[in-house]
């Protein structure tokens, strides 16, 4: 073969190439819309059914020079990377993202503003015990200038036999002892049915960690307009941490913040293990405000100070911690409650470190 046939045939296959691109970039286009129309009627992405039936009608067209096998791994690679394009796009869409949504966004309860670069230390017991028990710890937060205030009236325990908390009881007492001390609550409720009563109780309301995929929740709490505060799963990734939040803001609120409070690990020394990372990659990736738990995580009194710092330094909108006037005789989660003390205590090294 002359060098003159050659460099033809090389143009010939120059011209192929630039013709396979404009076919894949076309078809590309259409994977995208297919894409959209998927996620209008909430169909998965990956259809097995319909790669195998495309693959199956390649084949029987192929009349060479490949063999059946180039052929199957081909398109195989090409139905990848175009699934590959409909997630991404997904991903573009979401409303919890930096790239849909470039500044902060700031949650506002009264005077109080989360995520706009001051702090927030939110407080409060574990469950609402008593009214006498709700205003000393009111009392205290208010003398130590703290403005949120928390406390379990419904509690999801592990145990059937364990103290479920007080309900809506629970609220009206968390809201009475707030008002006199001129505090902001908040609390967790679990059936979609009370998130709309909540709002009459409470200015934030909490979706824990156990209903963190609870849909049915997530949808009611994005029907109302009162700020909620996200817990991440016991064993969420990240990923599905922000499609939780996705549910609330795609029904309209955008009132939503973020909480880590520790993930499941093999490790024992902690309740949990306290994910730091997930504050500056979830800033990265969100514009939703972060906060984190440093009781549930760790479930140990001697370290809440050091995690608050290590928290707060790492990009955390505020930490959440629980106060109780006497631990002992709590009844839910007493060992891990501090009392006013340890509080103060807590409270002065974390202002010394600078980072509130």
């Amino acid at each position: 073969m002359s060098h003159k046939n050659l460099d033809v045939l090389r143009k010939k296959m120059d011209s192929v190439n630039v013709q396979l691109l404009e076919l894949l970039s076309q078809r590309a286009r259409i994977v995208q819309e297919i894409g959209q129309e998927k996620e209008k009627q909430g169909v998965p992405k990956f259809d097995p059914v319909r790669e195998k039936s495309m693959l199956d009608d390649l084949i029987a067209r192929n009349d060479g020079p490949f063999d059946d096998e180039s052929i199957r791994h081909l398109f195989k690679q090409i139905f990848q990377a175009s699934l590959k394009l409909q997630i991404e796009a997904e991903h573009k869409e979401l409303l919890v993202s930096r790239k849909s949504q470039k500044e902060n966004t700031v949650v506002t309860v009264g005077a109080t503003s989360v995520g706009n670069g001051k702090p927030l230390i939110i407080a409060g017991p574990c469950s609402v015990e008593s009214y006498d028990q709700v205003r000393k710890v009111a009392a205290l937060l208010k003398e130590t200038g703290i403005t949120v205030m928390r406390g379990g009236a419904f509690k999801p325990r592990t145990s059937p036999y364990d103290f479920q908390g007080l309900g809506i009881e629970g609220l009206k007492i968390l809201k009475e002892a707030a008002s006199e001390f001129g505090l902001k609550t908040i609390s967790e409720i679990v059936d979609p049915a009370h998130i709309e009563l909540a709002g009459e109780y409470i200015d934030i309301i909490q979706i824990g960690a156990r209903n963190m995929q609870n849909f049915e929740l997530l949808k009611a709490a994005g029907e109302v307009r009162t700020p909620i505060l996200l817990k991440r799963g016991l064993a969420a990734t990240l990923d599905e941490f922000l499609h939780s939040a996705e549910y609330i803001l795609s029904r309209g609120n955008t009132q939503v913040m973020l909480i880590e409070r520790g993930i499941r690990t093999y490790e024992k020394a902690t309740r949990n293990t306290l994910d730091i990372s997930a504050v500056p990659i979830l800033k990265l990736e969100s514009h939703l405000p972060v906060l984190v738990d440093v009781t549930h995580s760790t479930g140990r009194k001697d370290i809440l100070a050091p995690c608050a710092k290590a928290a707060l330094a790492a990009g955390a909108d505020g930490v959440m911690l629980e106060v109780h006037p006497d631990p002992a005789t709590a009844l839910s989660d007493a060992a891990q409650q501090l009392n006013f003390a340890e509080f103060r205590s807590f409270l002065a090294e974390v202002k010394d470190s600078g980072l509130l």
